[in-house]
């Protein structure tokens, strides 16, 4: 081991490749000398490249040579007792699910897992830390960690981009100093572990919660503070005005009933979501259900002068699921057609029977509009909770924003899938998949 006041050395043997490496400065120095040599026609091209190679070599194989000592800088800090590889930090670390970095104390990477080499690709043994990690955050509170000998935690946030699209990725750092060997068997060794866990989740879920409450009492605070102004009126100038009163109540009834769909889908979605983990047993035909829900609307598609068309599917097609929940997810989509696809005077529905991904057949049931269709940038959204291609319109349609988040929930109870195709101008069809079952079960029994 050597020592010097400002650097620190491990006598850690050095491959030829890391040797060249740490003699670039000479190198680069040398090489330029020999170019201009050769540029000045003191020495040939081939004199000047074989020199340069000898050069390299004997860089290379200075450690190696009697009496001298490899040696690794490892940082400019005070001196300290060098960490020889040991084998069984990174076998205990290896299988934490959480990424985890040890080092020494003066912050020289020791060892580390695949986790934390998987989100700091530049990670080396041997070399400090702030190689790999360039968070100013993360590296304080190692240099106190160590200084102090006292655990710290940070939070910190970094822009990460993937596939051309960029997000924030929220992490916190524990760093703890161990000793190692202080039990008197060993030489001590102080090292400093680094587990990082990412928080990413967690604050997505808060951003989703923290949305969901604005979006909710704003939907709400919407038509109460209709109701709050008519009341008003008719209690002052419009009490005695029998015209405006009648109107006025017409007005309140329409926005008692909008809050009422709002609270009665903030229920329904909160129940679905609760049971999302089970899968309903009970054997159902969808044809009849779908038959249901377009008589049931029959009404509403005629006061827009929309033609409902079925196509004709003489099997059953039986899925196991919730008979009510499916009719909540056809009379939805169906619906919708009616509303925002009212000007294509059409909507068709088809049932039809195809074998899915995995070689299980599947019940699929399309429901398509020829209206103004939906702009592609708006398709990826169209299942969040609240989210609206056309605010004013959906509302103006008595549309709580949640027709289609109940949609995707159902769905993914029943272990279902949803596709939505649309060309703005043409229309646009949304597709539910539902895995048929298998059992023998009588189709007018359970319809």
């Amino acid at each position: 081991m050597v020592e010097s006041d400002h650097t620190k050395f491990e006598g850690e043997p050095l491959s030829w490749l890391e040797r060249v490496v740490r003699a670039r400065v000479i190198l680069v120095t040398a090489g330029a000398v020999f170019l201009a040599f050769a540029a000045a026609g003191t020495l040939s091209m081939l004199q000047a490249i074989i020199g340069f190679s000898v050069l390299a070599v004997a860089a290379a194989l200075i450690g190696v040579l009697p009496g001298s000592t490899t040696t690794r800088i490892a940082s400019t800090t005070a001196p300290s007792a060098a960490l020889p590889w040991d084998p069984t930090i990174e076998a205990t670390i290896a299988g934490l699910p959480e990424p985890v970095i040890v080092l020494d104390r003066e912050g020289i990477v020791v060892a580390f897992n695949a986790p934390a080499r998987a989100i700091a690709p530049a990670l080396a043994r041997n070399l400090p830390i702030s190689f790999a990690v360039r968070i100013p955050d993360v590296l304080e509170a190692i240099r106190l960690a160590a200084a102090s000998r006292q655990s710290q935690r940070v939070e910190f946030v970094e822009r990460v981009r993937a596939d051309r699209v960029a997000s924030d990725r929220w992490a916190e750092a524990f760093v703890n100093p161990i000793s190692l060997g202080a039990d008197g068997t060993s030489p001590r060794r102080d090292l400093v572990l680094v587990t990082l866990h990412d928080l990413t989740p967690l604050r997505q879920v808060e951003a989703m919660r923290a949305d969901f409450v604005a979006n909710a009492s704003h939907e709400l605070r919407t038509p109460l503070a209709s109701l709050s102004g008519f009341i008003e009126t008719l209690q002052g100038s419009a009490r005695d005005d029998v015209q405006a009163r009648e109107r006025f109540l017409g007005i309140m009834k329409a926005q008692a009933n909008r809050m009422a769909r709002l609270i009665d889908d903030l229920l329904s979605l909160s129940r679905i979501e609760l049971k999302a983990h089970l899968q309903p047993t009970t054997p159902v035909d969808v044809v009849p259900i779908v038959r249901q829900v377009a008589d049931s609307l029959q009404t509403l598609a005629r006061d827009r002068g929309v033609e409902i068309s079925i196509g004709k599917e003489t099997r059953p097609l039986v899925v196991r699921g919730d008979r009510d929940e499916l009719i909540r997810v056809f009379e939805n989509l169906v619906e919708n057609a009616l509303k925002y696809g009212a000007t294509g005077k059409r909507v068709d529905i088809s049932l039809a029977r195809e074998t899915g991904p995995r070689g299980q057949e599947e019940a699929v049931i399309g429901v398509r509009d020829y209206g103004p269709g939906i702009a592609p940038e708006h398709i990826p959204r169209l299942t969040e909770r609240f989210y609206r291609v056309d605010v004013a319109d959906s509302r103006a349609q008595g549309g709580t924003g949640l027709g289609l988040a109940l949609v995707k929930h159902i769905l993914a109870r029943h272990r279902g899938r949803l596709g939505i195709d649309s060309t703005p101008g043409t229309g646009a069809t949304f597709t539910i998949r539902l895995p048929l079952t298998t059992d023998n079960v009588n189709a007018k029994a359970i319809s």
